[in-house]
């Protein structure tokens, strides 16, 4: 049976601050963060957004009254969760209408997440083949003003939708992976901005990935042939070069040059939306998807999730999967965002609803908003 991602949308938030202008506030060489990190925008969500808006506004997008009715599995993968006991995704069966007959969850590995929620799919799917599942990586990234990880913030979610006879992706079924327990990213329950060894981090995503390809070659008498198009967990684009870098002199220079050529294409939404966590990776096959991809495209997906677990796995993009994505509306989408000032983010940025906090749908730019907290419950509401 052949399974994979049927359908796939995502959702930013409409504001943004441009890296230029934010490097030149914090008094640094912009080249550092256009080249040297690799970002041109970072998308910043209003207060009244967060990772249960982003994910209902994703998911939004992509689903029918079919699939709610055929869907039997529902998992979120964040590491930005609103709540230490209830899931993101029970939060969302109301506002995106599902019906009760679900098994819904949370993964919480980091980064990593979302992929680990892909693979329950497949086999959720592989057992009840009459069934879809929806998996939502939703994250917003934060690391504080004026911090070292502040070009590296974002948000946004990315939504899939996972059955058999996929129009977009099949997986193979072919994946290695691997833990280690590592402190190179963390964030305690008391922070809302995490804590990063920066350097340490980017040698360990860099080991993981040169160890996995290692084995996954092993393990299916594999090269680099085998593919046209490697896809990274991309927190920041420069990050999945420094791995892809570990591949020159050790593939033909024409292979070489082609997953180049091709990884410049994935990388194209998130140099202007910036970091997802969860969803980096699936923006990348978004953007790819979208600029760039062949039907009958056999493509290796690193996902990586700090503290740390990773895992490598192939897939198949499927012949007419263009039909079934909108890029103009993608497209349409993230030009029509509008960019704010440094101080204006400074100012979202800080704001913090406290216990008893009301939301005025007047003052919400957005359909799925947090209208407001009562007893330390957060409650939403769909703006009509």
């Amino acid at each position: 049976m052949d399974i994979g991602i049927d359908k796939i949308g995502f959702y930013v938030p409409k504001d943004y601050i441009d890296i230029v202008e934010l490097a030149e506030a914090r008094d640094v060489d912009p080249n550092k963060y256009t080249i040297g990190i690799g970002q041109d925008k970072q998308a910043v969500p209003q207060p009244y957004e967060d990772a249960v808006t982003l994910a209902t506004s994703a998911a939004d997008k992509i689903l029918t009254d079919e699939d709610r009715e055929k869907i039997g599995l529902f998992i979120v993968g964040t590491e930005s969760s609103v709540d230490e006991s209830k899931s993101t995704a029970a939060f969302l069966s109301n506002l995106l209408e599902l019906p009760e007959d679900i098994r819904s969850y949370e993964i919480k590995q980091a980064c990593y997440g979302a992929t680990a929620g892909l693979q329950s799919a497949y086999d959720f799917i592989n057992g009840n083949p009459d069934k879809k599942a929806l998996v939502i990586a939703t994250d917003i990234a934060r690391y504080g003003i004026n911090t070292p990880g502040e070009v590296t913030q974002g948000a946004g979610a990315v939504a899939m939708i996972i059955s058999q006879n996929p129009r977009v992706l099949k997986f193979d079924h072919k994946s290695v992976y691997m833990t280690r327990n590592v402190g190179d990213f963390w964030r305690p329950t008391f922070s809302k901005t995490a804590f990063a060894r920066g350097k340490f981090s980017n040698e360990v995503y860099v080991d993981f990935f040169t160890t996995l390809w290692r084995k996954y070659r092993a393990q299916y008498d594999a090269t680099a042939e085998d593919f046209s198009t490697m896809l990274f967990h991309i927190p920041y684009t420069k990050m999945g070069t420094k791995a892809l870098r570990t591949l020159e002199g050790n593939v033909p220079d024409d292979k070489y040059e082609e997953l180049t050529k091709h990884y410049q294409e994935s990388i194209k939404f998130s140099r202007a939306v910036g970091n997802l966590y969860t969803g980096s990776l699936y923006l990348g096959l978004l953007s790819y998807l979208v600029n760039g991809a062949q039907e009958n495209e056999k493509i290796l997906m690193f996902s990586y999730g700090s503290g740390a677990v990773g895992e490598l796995f192939s897939a198949e993009i499927q012949p007419g999967f263009e039909s079934v994505i909108d890029k103009a509306a993608i497209e349409d989408e993230l030009a029509n965002r509008q960019k704010i000032s440094i101080e204006d983010y400074e100012k979202i940025y800080q704001v913090e609803y406290e216990d008893g906090a009301s939301i005025d749908a007047e003052e919400v730019d957005t359909k799925f908003y947090l209208s407001g907290i009562r007893e330390n419950e957060r409650l939403y509401k769909v703006k009509r």
